[in-house]
C-alpha cells in the first residue's frame, strides 16, 4: 500500500473565501454571481505537508550532517494497494492532501487477493489499523515507528530494512506511472477528436 501526491493548481481566494472552502461550501455557494469563476475554482484540494526525515546510521541514530525536510503540497492523494506478485492496483480511492494516510487502509485493500500480507510504510500503523487486519484475516507487514528520542532496537531496524526491500518496485512502479499518464492524454485526445467529428 502506497499514496502519491497529485498536485493541483494553487488557489487565488480571499481568506474569507479560504474558510468556507475548508468547511465544504460548494464553488457555486461561494460565487453565486460569478458562476463561471466557481466552475474555475477548486474547492476540494488541500495543503498538507510532505516531511522527509534525515537519514540514521548503522547504529539507529541520526546522521549530524542531514537534516529533516519538510515541502508544502497543495492538491490531492491517490491511495492504492498493489499485489505483491504482479504489480497490479487492487484498490484505489483518492482523497485531498490532507487526508491521513492511515484512514484509508480498509478502503483500499481487495479482499479477493490471492494474499493476506499486507506491507506499508509507518503511516498506516496504528492500534486500530493493527486490530482491523488481524479481525479481517491479514498480516500486518508494516513498518514500525521510531520511538521518539530514542534510538530504534536493532531486531527492528533490520525489519524495517527488510520491508522496505520488499515494498520498492522502483523503476517498474515509476515506468507504470508515465504509461499510465501516457495512456490518460491519449484518452483525452481521442475524445477530443470524435467529439470534434460528431460537431463536424
Amino acid at each position: 500500500m502506497d499514496a502519491t501526491l497529485v498536485s493541483a493548481p494553487r488557489q487565488r481566494m480571499t481568506k474569507e473565501e479560504k474558510e468556507r472552502a475548508k468547511a465544504g461550501e460548494a464553488a457555486s455557494d461561494i460565487w453565486p454571481d460569478d458562476l463561471s469563476k466557481a466552475a474555475q475554482k477548486d474547492t476540494d484540494a488541500r495543503w498538507t505537508v510532505k516531511y522527509s526525515k534525515a537519514k540514521t546510521t548503522k547504529e539507529g541514530e541520526e546522521d549530524t550532517g542531514l537534516v529533516d525536510i519538510s515541502v508544502p503540497h497543495f492538491g490531492y492523494k491517490n491511495h492504492v494497494s498493489i499485489d505483491r506478485k504482479w504489480h497490479f492496483i487492487r484498490g484505489e480511492t483518492g482523497t485531498n492532501a490532507a487526508r491521513y494516510d492511515g484512514h484509508e487502509l480498509s478502503s483500499v485493500l481487495d479482499e479477493t487477493n490471492s494474499s493476506k500480507a499486507v506491507w506499508a510504510d509507518t503511516r498506516y500503523r496504528s492500534a486500530r489499523n493493527e486490530a482491523w487486519l488481524k479481525a479481517q484475516g491479514y498480516r500486518s507487514h508494516i513498518h514500525r515507528k521510531k520511538p521518539r528520542g530514542k534510538p530504534m532496537a536493532r531486531h527492528i531496524r533490520r525489519g524495517n530494512a527488510t520491508r522496505s526491500a520488499i515494498r520498492s518496485i522502483g523503476q517498474t512502479r515509476a515506468k507504470a506511472r508515465m504509461t499510465m499518464a501516457n495512456l490518460s492524454y491519449n484518452f483525452r485526445r481521442l475524445i477530443f477528436h470524435e467529439r470534434r467529428q460528431a460537431t463536424a
